[in-house]
């Protein structure tokens, strides 16, 4: 069976430095398949691990006053996936890192 898997880091553009503490939360459909928070260097390594290929929708929880989250559905077939986060002072971006 094909498996994925998923990792992310969030990079506060404002400061320049890693969003530490940053709340995530990854769902396939209503199911909650992994939960955590970024670290000292705004890292989520092997989030989730060992995932079933489909369609998942990551949640981030933002700092920030005007943005309660963000969420952005992703397909993820065989292989890793890395979903980068940067936020600035009002917005945010992610793309597909490698």
């Amino acid at each position: 069976m094909a498996q994925a898997s998923l990792s992310t880091h969030v990079l506060d553009t404002g400061t320049g430095r890693p969003a530490v503490g940053i709340h995530v939360r990854l769902y396939r459909g209503d199911e909650l398949v992994a939960d955590a928070a970024t670290g000292a260097d705004g890292r989520i390594g092997n989030f989730g691990r060992e995932l079933e290929p489909g369609l998942y929708r990551i949640v981030f929880a933002m700092p920030d006053a005007f943005f309660s989250s963000a969420a952005f559905e992703i397909l993820l077939q065989d292989g890793h996936y890395h979903v980068p986060l940067l936020l600035a002072p009002y917005g945010c971006v992610t793309y597909r890192g490698s």
